[in-house]
């Protein structure tokens, strides 16, 4: 799915385009230099190449994270940037995978894909036994089980069908997708729903994936397996009515197995497989054979030992001039998750963020505000860095009051939504911001731009600024495999990257920076 991304224009007519367009404050032949630089002249996909296939994954707290930290704090100092800086946090342990493999032994042998689950402990060598399926809906199901689970491996789901490719598993927004993007959610109606019924205490009460869990400690089985969720078709991402369909067939989206927090109880070592060689295991369970399997789960946790924290955030500036008190925040999250490179979530966030200040700084261009790019940490644990970063200096969340560097942010612009191309942006209901950027727009037209969205949207870092009275935005995407494929998968690889894209995401991201940091206007603010 290679794109060119430049439509035959000549110089002038884009040059006359812009001098039309440009706000006030704003050179348009200055538009015109970091759009040549950051397209024919681009290290975004450079950049990407490092930071996914030498430094990923980067799991917040873990080796990989500060190795792929210490490159990028490199490079910002190569290019000229200045306040080059980590902030620390407390998180509590990284964790890493050093070894896993999974066998069916009998009735015939088999390999297994699959992967452990985010924090699960490690096995005692490789395991091999008998699987057992538990099949419980009750605490007094459960209770069935006791005295039989020793050493054993263990399922708990049932079978998943594996559908034909037959849905949306590409998501590029078709015409029914932009008109509900353009309109603004119509809210539920009220309703006076009776109150809910106590829950089931007792054998009565229903299994939970936590008591599951204690079940199973406490009864001394050896390994538990999973396929991932029952859900075939999630949503496409940003509040949207879109689904995709997931592309199985070796792609697995492992869960949580366990906790960060060292005094946590140890739970069972766990892992994902794929859901074709799961359901296999169910289907000759249920047929009274007998299957067998050596699991191997090797994975580290790795301490919080520094008193500041486990897990930091990334920050560099291109200080302003005249306005340089004031600052336009680029940024993305740099974790990732730990099964694959994190190629598309958020490397390629990452890297658009960081072209964006590379272009800007190699043309000796000087913004009036401060532009500051800003790499999170712990985003896949609930925004945790960006929350911090913005507790820190800007909003005490407790008294619910914004500190005085809080007026000071002209805006802050935020991309994690996959490798696809930037064609918008979400206005977050700001009004005023969003007829800035209908401006800002127009000459990113013939590069893919199509529209500003009056919607809001939430669960990226964006929601962090936003929430404390801060101008926040997210990018509009192009989702392509992003939910289908690569989303938190073992998947999400460099192969899976649109170079194209990559590259028309960093000249956006600079574009709409140099636009922040010049405009005479402030950016408006919502009540």
């Amino acid at each position: 799915m290679r794109r060119a991304i430049f439509p035959t224009l000549s110089l002038l007519t884009i040059t006359l385009s812009l001098a039309a367009q440009a706000p006030a404050g704003v050179d348009p032949n200055t538009i015109n230099r970091i759009r040549g630089e950051a397209i024919t002249r681009s290290q975004a996909m450079e950049t990407h190449w490092w930071l996914s296939e030498v430094y990923g994954p980067r799991a917040t707290g873990t080796p990989g994270y500060r190795q792929g930290a210490d490159w990028v704090m490199k490079k910002f100092a190569e290019w000229g940037l200045q306040n080059i800086h980590i902030e620390r946090f407390p998180f509590g342990q990284g964790w890493t995978i050093e070894r896993f493999s999974a066998h069916m032994t009998a009735p015939q042998m088999a390999v297994l894909i699959g992967q452990p689950r985010w924090n699960s402990p490690s096995t005692s060598g490789p395991v091999t036994s008998d699987v057992v399926h538990v099949q419980a809906a009750t605490e007094g199901d459960l209770a069935k089980y006791k005295g039989q689970l020793r050493g054993k491996i263990v399922i708990s789901q049932g079978v998943r069908v594996v559908r034909m490719l037959d849905g949306r598993v590409v998501l590029q927004m078709n015409d029914a997708d932009w008109a509900e993007a353009m309109k603004l959610p119509v809210a539920a109606p009220a309703t006076s729903a009776a109150p809910p019924a106590a829950p089931a205490t007792g054998a009565a009460a229903r299994v939970t994936p936590a008591s599951l869990q204690r079940f199973l400690a406490d009864e001394g089985a050896a390994v538990f397996l999973d396929r991932g969720s029952d859900n075939d078709s999630p949503a496409g991402g940003s509040n949207l009515s879109w689904q995709t369909q997931v592309v199985d067939g070796g792609t697995i989206f492992p869960g949580n197995g366990g906790s960060r927090d060292p005094k946590a109880p140890a739970p069972v070592p766990s892992a994902t497989i794929a859901v074709e060689h799961y359901n296999r295991i169910v289907r000759l369970l249920a047929r009274g054979q007998s299957v067998r399997m050596e699991v191997n789960i090797q994975t580290r946790f790795h301490p919080e030992t520094d008193p500041a924290g486990n897990a930091f955030n990334i920050i560099a500036e291109i200080p302003g001039s005249d306005l340089a008190h004031e600052v336009v925040i680029m940024g993305a999250h740099f974790d990732t998750y730990p099964y694959a490179t994190g190629a598309t979530d958020n490397t390629t966030g990452s890297a658009a963020m960081i072209e964006a200040v590379r272009v800007i700084q190699s043309l000796g261009l000087k913004p009036r505000r401060t532009i500051r790019v800003a790499l999170w940490a712990a985003e896949e644990q609930g925004l945790l860095g960006s929350r911090e970063y913005v507790a820190r200096h800007y909003y005490d969340p407790k008294t619910k009051t914004a500190k005085p560097e809080q007026a000071n942010v002209q805006a802050y612009f935020n991309l994690d939504n996959g490798t696809g191309r930037i064609v918008g942006i979400w206005g977050q209901g700001n009004t005023g911001a969003m007829k800035m950027f209908e401006e800002w727009g127009k000459p990113l037209k013939d590069i893919g731009w199509k529209n500003v969205s009056p919607r809001s949207v939430s669960q990226t870092d964006h929601g962090s600024f936003d929430e404390a009275g801060i101008p926040g935005f997210q990018f509009i995407q192009e989702r392509l495999e992003y939910n289908s494929r690569t989303h938190h998968s073992n998947m999400d690889s460099f192969d899976h990257v649109q170079k194209d894209d990559v590259i028309q995401q960093g000249a956006v991201a600079a574009v709409f920076a140099w636009y922040a940091a010049n405009t005479t206007e402030r950016m408006p603010r919502k009540p």
